[in-house]
């Protein structure tokens, strides 16, 4: 497998294009060869953090890093920050606007399934200066 780095700029309140880089992400593994199940793991995981960023987060960034050990996705945010991140990983929880729930999101399930799907998750937050998520994922070696 190679090595590889691939930046996605993601903008606050863009709808038309949120959803694009998690696609992205998704079609770079799938066409290196990763397995279905690793594919949708991570995807999953693309699409809720930036979907979180769209919604909440201000601009940010996905970060996708490839290794023959593990697949690394970083979200950045410049936004408010999650004011209780014990509180937001818990399924249900939400801070979704009513706006934002008559479009569908605001279940409460993002974090938590990014937390569910993944091998390993860090988030650092700070009220009024962003959010970063560090998610990882193994690589077998018939991945």
């Amino acid at each position: 497998m190679p090595d590889l780095r691939k930046s996605f700029d993601i903008k606050a309140k863009d709808f038309v294009n949120a959803g694009k880089a998690s696609l992205q992400v998704q079609r770079i593994l799938k066409a290196i060869g990763f397995e279905p199940t690793l594919v949708r793991r991570v995807s999953v995981c693309a699409y809720e953090g930036e979907m979180n960023i769209v919604m909440h987060g201000g601009n940010g960034a996905l970060l996708l890093t490839l290794d023959p050990a593990e697949i690394i996705m970083e979200l950045k945010d410049g936004g408010p920050g999650i004011e209780n991140v014990d509180m937001a990983l818990q399924e249900g929880f939400s801070t979704a606007t009513d706006e934002y729930r008559e479009m569908g999101f605001g279940a409460g399930m993002g974090l938590p399934n990014i937390e569910k799907n993944s091998d390993s998750l860090e988030i650092r937050s700070e009220k009024g200066k962003g959010t970063y998520l560090k998610v990882c994922f193994r690589v077998d070696e018939d991945s």
